[in-house]
């Protein structure tokens, strides 16, 4: 499938896919709809954890992986993240992106690169305080019970890929998180939080990122 690097509204990069008139990020900002859904509404949550684990679903360009990386070396705060993908983006792809230029952090490209070029399913240790493990498969292949406290749901959206938003999907996500866990995402379709309520989720509607009015976010409370 034909992929095109674009430029957002907020000046960084994202690939577009003219198929599917579906973008890996937010046409109004990736930087900005990363930052609201998964650093504001996810990970600001723990900020008073010493350690915590992340699952990303769909780590695509890998920006929600670099602002999280930034953001663990900032707080000193030690994150193990796993990124799940099923279709890897290119490296020349990876290499048209501005995210460190744009988040201000150019000394940090050469992380951002590494972390692509590392290899998968082995851990890759990118800082005192951040280390990701890519795997590549489907989400319906995901099997890992208890583990994250967090989960970056990332998938393409509900009219291209409807069956990523299914209940069956979720349980999985469910199962993955470990008690009071915590799953956001930036999407926020009726179907979609009933399938996660269905899965056993606590399920909040909170305001979305510049030019989307909602998002979700579902906890995992078992008593």
């Amino acid at each position: 499938m034909k992929r095109e690097i674009i430029i957002t509204n907020d000046g960084s990069a994202s690939i577009h896919l003219p198929e599917w008139n579906e973008s890996y990020h937010s046409k109004h900002g990736a930087i900005q709809e990363a930052k609201h859904v998964f650093i504001k509404n996810g990970l600001d949550l723990f900020q008073n954890e010493e350690a915590i684990a992340i699952m990303e679903i769909g780590l695509g360009t890998g920006l929600n992986a670099f602002i999280t990386l930034l953001e663990a070396n900032k707080r000193q705060q030690h994150i193990h993240y796993t990124g799940i993908e099923a279709y890897p983006v290119s490296l020349d792809e990876i290499e048209q992106l501005n995210y460190a230029m744009q988040l201000e952090e150019p000394e940090m490209q050469h992380l951002f690169l590494k972390m692509h070029q590392s290899q998968w399913e082995k851990p890759f240790i990118a800082s005192d305080y951040f280390s990701i493990t890519k795997r590549k498969q489907f989400f319906e292949e995901i099997t890992l019970e208890n583990q994250f406290d967090l989960i970056y749901f990332d998938a393409f959206g509900f009219r291209v890929q409807p069956e990523l938003w299914s209940e069956i999907i979720f349980k999985k996500m469910f199962a993955a998180l470990k008690n009071k866990g915590i799953l956001v995402t930036y999407a926020c379709r009726t179907s979609i939080k009933n399938a996660m309520k269905d899965s056993g989720f606590e399920v909040e509607k909170l305001p979305g990122a510049p030019g989307k009015r909602e998002m979700l976010r579902g906890k995992k409370n078992i008593l």
